[in-house]
C-alpha cells in the first residue's frame, strides 16, 4: 500500500507545510468563475487528516478536466503556495502536482483521516529551528524542502512572508490573483517593459504601455494608461523588483499577450508601485524552451520560448503597414544543438536596436510559429528578448557552438531567402501569376520572385504628405504658407514628401505593372523622398536621371496579388512589399536544389 506523509495536512494549514508530500486526493469539484475561468477546490488527506482548502491554480485546470485528478489518485504535491485570508484561514494554492498512482490503481481510501480543524493538536509538530541555521535563502533548495519549508510563502517566521513597506499587507502571490479581490499586494520582478505608444481616435488621444511580471507562483501582464504612464513609466526598470498594489484585474485577451496567465492586471488611480530593496529570492524570467528541431511539430500560431545562437542578422528594413504607419523590421537566423535553423523576425524598436555582431545567444520568450514559408518565428511587442541570458541553457549553448556548432551549416526550417529578407518565399515567374490564377481567393496571395524594372512612370510618382509621424494623408496647399490634413484636421506650415511609384517588371516569361510605396520606390531609386522632391523642384535634369539610372536593375520582390473591381472593371493589383538586391549565393543555392528536385522526379 502506498506510504501518505502523515502530519503533512497539519503543517500546510498552519503554513509550515513544505514540497514533495505524497497525499491522497478525496474529492474534487468545479467552481464556476463566473466571468473569469473555472476553478477547482480539491480535498487531500495524508492518511491522518483531511483538509480542504486547496485550490487548483488555473494552468492545471487541463489535468482536472481530462480526469486524471481522480478521487483516490495518489498525488506528489510539488510546489505550491500559500494565500492567507482576510479572516486568517489558508488557502493552499498548487502550482505542480504529479499523479504517482491513479485512482483505478487504489483500493480507496487510505487510512481512516478524519477533518482537521485548526488548534486541535497540541501545537505544530515540526522540528524547532536552530539558533545558529543560517537564512534560508542561502541553504540548498533540497536542504529547505526536507526541513518542511516552502521557500518564499506561508511560513511562520517574521522573514518568510515579507510585507509590504507600509507593512499593512502581507504579499500574495501572483498564482492567487483574481477579479473578486481588491486588497493585495504582490511582489514581483518585471522581465519586459515596452516603450510608450500613443493612439488617436474619435474619442481622443492617449497613450500606455506594458510590462511582464513574475514571482515564484506565476506571471502577469500589467498595463498603465495615460497617468499612469506619467506616474509609473520612469520608475520601473527591467530586471528590478517591486511591490504593486491595487490594479484592476480583468480576463486577458491572448491575442495580445504570450503570458501564462488567465488574468491581465490594469494599473489605476489607487495602484502602487514601490522598489524592493530584498529581491534576491524573486526568479527571473521562467522560460520553457522549445528545441528548433521540435518546431516543426507544433501546431502553427503557437506561443513557444526558444534559444539559440544568432548565425546571421539582415539590416533593418521599414515596411507600411495597411492603416499606413511604418515600422521597422530584421530578420535573423537562429540555430541550436539540434543543428536545425530558424528565421526569426523582429520588429519595431527590437528590431532597430538588436545587435547580432559576435553571434550572440539570444533567448525569446513568448514567439509566435508561422507555416508561412516552412517554419518561422516572429518576435512581437509582447515578446521578451534576452542576449547572451546568464542561465545555465545559455552558457551551455555557448559551449557547444564554439567547439563544434560553429562549422555546422545548419539544417533551415524555413525556405532559403533568396534575399528576399524572410517570410514566406512562394517563388512564382512572372507567368504564373496568370496562369495559377494568383489574386482571384477571397484573401491576397503572396509570391516572390526575381525581376528586372524595365520601365518606371515618374509622373506623379511624389506627393506632399502630412508631418505627423503616424500620418501619411496628402496635404492641401492653403497657398497661404500652410498646408492642411483633413485625417488630423490641422494646419502645418511644411509637409514631408511621399513616393507611390508604379513600376513594370519583367523576368525570363513575363512582364508585369507593379505599385511601389515608400521604402520600396526608394531602394529601386536609390534615393529617399525627400532629396527627390527637393530634386524635382531645383533640378528637372538631375531628376530624370535618377530614374534612368535605376532602369534595368534586377531585384528580388516579394508581391500581393488581389483581384479588385473599379468602375465596374476588375483587375489584378500588384503591390512590392518588399524589394531587396540579389543574394547571389543564396539564390543558387535555390536553383542547385531546384534542379536536383526535378532530378530526383
Amino acid at each position: 500500500m502506498t506510504k501518505l506523509s502523515e502530519g503533512a495536512i497539519e503543517a500546510l494549514s498552519s503554513g509550515t507545510g513544505g514540497n514533495d508530500a505524497v497525499l491522497q486526493l478525496v474529492n474534487i469539484r468545479k467552481i464556476d468563475g463566473g466571468n473569469g475561468p473555472a476553478r477547482f477546490r480539491v480535498m487531500m488527506s495524508d492518511g491522518r487528516h483531511t483538509l480542504s482548502s486547496f485550490m487548483l491554480s488555473t494552468q492545471l485546470n487541463c489535468i482536472a478536466e481530462e480526469g486524471k485528478l481522480a478521487p483516490n489518485c495518489v498525488c506528489l504535491l510539488k510546489r505550491h503556495v500559500t494565500n492567507v485570508l482576510k479572516d486568517g484561514r489558508r488557502v493552499v494554492i498548487i502550482l505542480e502536482i504529479d499523479v504517482i498512482k491513479p485512482a483505478e490503481d487504489v483500493a480507496g481510501k487510505i487510512g481512516d483521516p478524519t477533518p482537521y480543524t485548526e488548534g486541535q493538536t497540541k501545537g505544530p509538530q515540526s522540528a524547532p529551528v536552530p539558533d545558529n541555521r543560517p537564512p534560508l535563502q542561502h541553504q540548498n533548495k533540497n536542504e529547505a524542502v526536507n526541513r518542511g519549508f516552502n521557500r518564499d510563502f506561508g511560513k511562520k517566521a517574521p522573514s518568510a512572508v515579507p510585507s509590504t513597506p507600509g507593512g499593512s499587507s502581507k504579499v500574495v502571490p501572483i498564482a492567487s490573483l483574481n477579479p473578486y479581490q481588491s486588497k493585495w499586494t504582490i511582489r514581483a520582478r518585471v522581465t519586459n517593459k515596452s516603450s510608450i505608444r500613443t493612439w488617436s481616435n474619435s474619442r481622443g488621444d492617449g497613450k500606455l504601455f506594458s510590462m511582464e511580471i513574475v514571482d515564484e507562483s506565476s506571471e502577469i501582464r500589467v498595463t498603465g494608461f495615460n497617468q499612469e504612464v506619467d506616474k509609473f513609466y520612469s520608475l520601473i526598470e527591467t530586471g528590478k523588483v517591486y511591490y504593486i498594489s491595487k490594479g484592476s484585474l480583468k480576463i486577458a485577451n491572448k491575442q495580445y499577450t504570450a503570458v501564462k496567465n488567465d488574468y491581465e492586471m490594469t494599473l489605476n488611480g489607487e495602484s502602487t508601485v514601490i522598489p524592493c530593496e530584498d529581491s534576491c529570492d524573486v526568479p527571473m524570467v521562467q522560460c520553457d524552451f522549445v528545441s528548433i528541431g521540435d518546431l516543426e511539430s507544433r501546431e502553427k500560431d503557437a506561443i513557444i520560448d526558444v534559444i539559440g545562437v544568432c548565425k546571421s542578422v539582415d539590416d533593418v528594413t521599414r515596411l507600411t503597414t495597411k492603416s499606413n504607419k511604418e515600422v521597422s523590421k530584421r530578420t535573423l537566423d537562429l540555430m541550436d544543438m539540434s543543428g536545425k535553423v530558424v528565421t526569426v523576425t523582429l520588429w519595431g524598436e527590437e528590431a532597430e536596436k538588436f545587435n547580432g555582431s559576435g553571434q550572440p545567444i539570444l533567448a525569446i520568450k513568448g514567439a509566435k510559429l508561422s507555416d508561412y514559408g516552412g517554419r518561422s518565428l516572429s518576435a512581437s511587442f509582447s515578446s521578451t528578448l534576452m542576449i547572451n541570458p546568464d542561465i545555465p541553457e545559455a552558457y551551455k549553448l555557448r559551449g557547444w557552438y564554439d567547439q563544434e556548432g560553429h562549422a555546422m551549416d545548419g539544417q533551415s526550417l524555413t525556405e532559403l531567402k533568396g534575399g528576399s529578407g524572410g517570410g514566406n518565399t512562394n517563388w512564382k515567374a512572372l507567368s504564373d501569376i496568370k496562369t495559377e490564377h494568383l489574386g482571384h481567393g477571397d484573401k491576397a496571395d503572396y509570391y516572390t520572385c526575381k525581376a528586372t524594372i524595365v520601365y518606371l512612370r515618374k509622373e506623379n510618382c511624389l506627393y506632399q504628405a502630412c508631418p505627423s509621424q503616424d500620418c501619411n494623408k496628402k496635404v492641401v496647399d492653403q497657398h497661404n504658407g500652410m498646408f492642411r490634413c483633413e485625417k488630423c484636421d490641422k494646419e502645418f506650415p511644411n509637409f514631408k514628401y511621399r513616393l507611390i511609384l508604379s513600376a513594370n517588371i519583367a523576368d525570363h516569361a513575363d512582364n508585369q505593372w507593379v505599385t511601389c510605396f515608400q521604402e520600396s520606390a526608394e531602394a529601386i531609386l536609390g534615393q529617399n523622398a525627400e532629396y527627390l522632391g527637393q530634386l524635382k523642384e531645383s533640378n528637372e535634369t538631375a531628376f530624370d536621371e535618377v530614374f534612368q539610372q535605376a532602369n534595368f536593375n534586377t531585384f528580388v520582390f516579394r508581391n500581393r496579388v488581389k483581384l479588385e473591381t473599379y468602375n465596374d472593371e476588375s483587375r489584378i493589383k500588384a503591390t512590392v512589399m518588399e524589394v531587396k538586391p540579389v543574394d547571389h549565393k543564396d539564390y543558387c543555392k535555390r536553383l542547385i536544389i531546384n534542379i536536383r528536385k526535378h532530378a530526383s522526379q
